[in-house]
């Protein structure tokens, strides 16, 4: 019920709040004297069941594309001792967590990796690579097990799809708003939608997209260190220490889908705003320093 009312009041609060900055600035006049005949109060209402409906389909998706995309190779009956190793650690850890145990599957992949994902705590799914398990030892792949179980108790994917609605809904709306400018400003185009209004929303939407990947990739860092610090409670800190540093040794991971990279292990790149994770050194000095 929460995450519910989390998911109204934000959607009310976007609309709400970009009617009063258009109000504010004068800018439905603008529109208007030059002849725009665009409902504000429809786009904005348009722009949030779509921004919103897109982030949402994804995530009740999440662990079918996970299971698809990555190969995921979910353990029913363990069948060796890893295996039944790895379900006893993701249950112990679950019950500390006080949630309900998620599936736990292997992916092949021969860099160190791992991701949870899911769109209830309860009925997650908790993967990790098959490099992983073969360049760390027990206490590091339990660490990185801890980090993707406080990863799902912390709601870690509803919140990140609420954000992503958020500025799905920016993203929709703004550039809709610069079509109409271009079609009806700069190109003078008094009736329907020309070619001026698909022209600047596409352009639009590619730029204010980069910008909203700016902010979804802000989020997701800060959620990192919340998951580092869940692992350094549920395995060690020492433990969770050490997985960051086997981490830098490692081959630099491949990247994840674009749906899992939020949730995932590996550290951040070069471009660092638009990464979903802080660098590795900062993330072992934030443990080191008990953040």
């Amino acid at each position: 019920m929460l995450r519910i009312g989390l998911f109204l009041a934000t959607n009310l609060a976007i609309m709400l709040l970009i009617s009063i900055v258009f109000q504010v600035l004068g800018i439905e006049g603008i529109l208007a004297a030059n002849g725009v005949d665009l409902n504000i109060q429809a786009l904005l209402l348009m722009s949030g069941l779509i921004g919103f409906s897109g982030s949402i389909i994804s995530l009740l998706m999440s662990k079918w594309m996970a299971k698809r995309s990555m190969g995921v190779h979910i353990i029913d009956n363990p069948s060796n001792s890893t295996e039944s190793w790895l379900l006893a650690t993701v249950q112990r850890q679950a019950e500390k967590a006080g949630i309900g145990m998620p599936e736990v599957g292997i992916f092949d992949s021969p860099t160190p990796n791992a991701f949870a994902t899911g769109a209830n705590k309860n009925s997650a799914l908790v993967a990790v690579s098959s490099g992983l398990l073969q360049q760390m030892d027990r206490g590091e792949v339990e660490a990185v097990l801890g980090h993707e179980v406080s990863h799902v108790s912390n709601g870690d994917m509803v919140t990140l799809t609420l954000i992503q609605g958020v500025v799905n809904t920016f993203v929709i709306f703004f550039s809709r708003i610069l079509g109409h400018f271009v079609d009806r400003v700069l190109f003078k185009n008094e009736r329907g939608m020309g070619m001026g209004y698909f022209l600047g929303s596409i352009v639009g939407q590619i730029v204010f997209s980069l910008l909203a990947n700016i902010i979804v990739a802000w989020f997701s860092r800060q959620r990192e260190f919340r998951a580092d610090s869940g692992g350094a409670d549920l395995a060690g800190r020492s433990k969770m220490i050490g997985a960051l540093r086997r981490l830098q040794y490692a081959q630099a991971p491949q990247p994840l889908p674009n749906e899992f990279a939020a949730f995932g292990i590996s550290g951040g790149g070069l471009k660092e705003l638009f990464s979903t994770h802080p660098p590795l050194e900062v993330r072992i000095r934030a443990l080191e320093s008990g953040r």
